[in-house]
C-alpha cells in the first residue's frame, strides 16, 4: 500500500488529467491514484479481461483490454503514463517505454513503479536469498506454481535499475529521468517527462 500511495502521491503533484494505468492488473495502482486525484481520468489497460473485470469489480471506472506495446490510443493521449511493476514483464523494456513516450502529450510525465534490489550488500545477499531460494519454495507450496517464483527472481534481476533504466529512459526520448528507492531498495519508482 505504501509504495502505491508514493507512486500516487507523485502523480497528483503533476496535476493531470489523463491518465493511463498500463498493465493495471487488479487495478491498484490505478485505484490509489483515483483516490489522490478524484478529477481525473484514470484508465487502467490491461491485456487480460479477468485482470480488468478484477479491476472493475475493485473500483476501477474506466478499464481498456489491451496490449501496452500496441496501444489503442492517439498520439499524445494523456497527461500520464504509469505502469506498477509491469515494466519488467513486458517483451521489449525499450519498445514499451517509446509505445509510453507515443501517448504522452507534450508535457506529460512517466512513472514505473518496479522491484528492484537493495544497495546495501547485507540487505541485497538476504533479499536474493529469499527471491531464489525461500520464494519459490514458498511459491511451489502454495499454488503449485514453482517456476513462476523463479522467473520473478530472475526478472528482477535482469531489469535495469537506478541509473540503468535513467539511461534507457533517456534513450526512448525522456527528458529529466530520475529514480527513488523505496524499503531499502526493494522497490523503486522512476520518473521521467515527454519534454
Amino acid at each position: 500500500f505504501y509504495w502505491r500511495a508514493r507512486a500516487a502521491e507523485i502523480v497528483s503533484a503533476w496535476h493531470p488529467h489523463t491518465i493511463a494505468d498500463l498493465a493495471t492488473g487488479t487495478g491498484d495502482l490505478a485505484r490509489a491514484m483515483q483516490k489522490k486525484l478524484p478529477r481525473a481520468e484514470v484508465t487502467g489497460v490491461d491485456f487480460l479481461p479477468e485482470m480488468l473485470e478484477l479491476a472493475r469489480r475493485k473500483g476501477v471506472r474506466r478499464v481498456v483490454l489491451a496490449d501496452a506495446m500496441k496501444l489503442p490510443f492517439d498520439d499524445a493521449s494523456f497527461d500520464c503514463v504509469t505502469t506498477g511493476f509491469g515494466l519488467r514483464n513486458m517483451e521489449n523494456c525499450s519498445a514499451a517505454l517509446t509505445e509510453m513516450w507515443r501517448v504522452l502529450n507534450a508535457r506529460g510525465h512517466l512513472l514505473v513503479l518496479e522491484f528492484s534490489l537493495p544497495t546495501t550488500p547485507i540487505l541485497r545477499a538476504a533479499y536474493r536469498f529469499y527471491l531464489h531460494r525461500c520464494l519459490p519454495l514458498l511459491g511451489s507450496f502454495l499454488t503449485q506454481k514453482k517456476s513462476a517464483y523463479e522467473y520473478l527472481g530472475d526478472s528482477i534481476e535482469e531489469f535495469p535499475s537506478g541509473n540503468g533504466m535513467c539511461e534507457l529512459m533517456r534513450e526512448t526520448g525522456y527528458v529529466s529521468p530520475s529514480f527513488e528507492r523505496l524499503t531499502g531498495g526493494i522497490v523503486t519508482i522512476y520518473t521521467a517527462a515527454k519534454s
